[in-house]
């Protein structure tokens, strides 16, 4: 239980009525704090890796992994829900209250702005984007995408887990967002960081 025997049924209807069923439990049983402080949801994220590749099976198993640690009061997670962003749909592999779980294009390609960004770090604590491609100078649209993400979501204390098919230095190979990139890297190894983990959601 979340509450103590004394506190069952507090100012309920006819509560004298429940009042001996509470003396039995304090009788016949000991009453155990269980709650110790801890974050469950920092701990897995400060234990779990955060930026995987390539993507192979290992790769998907630890993000369904970290879905899961990530909402352990989730009932019913929603696969293949739809999100209204900025009166545009989002599409999402998994959502449960505050975690999402997108495949890259579907927060990185398409008719999306900096809006988009700002809604979903509000929304969410935790964001999981799968098969993170290689970017470069033919992909800039992308990478440009890409950058105001991971700006919005480091902003908001976002926390953020990759499957990418390349390693994190690899991710952009060259072109006009060279400069920019290079800050986005930096912040994204910032991002896997305790100091970073442990840091409130700011929505």
């Amino acid at each position: 239980s979340n509450i103590v025997p004394d506190g069952l049924y507090k100012d309920g209807l006819q509560r004298a009525r429940f009042l001996p069923a509470i003396a039995m439990i304090k009788q016949y049983t000991d009453v155990v704090n269980v709650d110790s402080g801890v974050d469950y949801r920092l701990r897995h994220l400060e234990q779990a890796e955060l930026f995987h590749f390539p993507l192979d099976d290992a790769a998907h198993q630890s993000m369904r992994a970290s879905f899961k640690a990530l909402t352990p009061e989730c009932t019913q997670a929603i696969e293949n829900d739809v999100l209204m962003i900025e009166n545009r749909p989002i599409n999402a592999l998994r959502t449960c209250d505050d975690v999402a779980w997108f495949d890259f294009r579907a927060l990185c390609d398409g008719p999306r702005s900096q809006n988009d960004y700002i809604e979903l770090g509000k929304i969410f604590h935790a964001v999981l984007l799968s098969n993170v491609e290689q970017m470069g100078v033919t992909t800039d649209d992308i990478a440009r995408r890409f950058i105001n993400m991971v700006d919005e979501f480091y902003d908001r204390n976002v926390k953020l887990i990759i499957s990418a098919e390349v390693e994190l230095k690899d991710l952009y190979t060259g072109g006009r967002l060279s400069f920019e990139f290079q800050r986005t890297l930096s912040r994204l190894l910032e991002m896997q960081s305790h100091e970073f983990l442990a840091r409130a959601h700011k929505p």
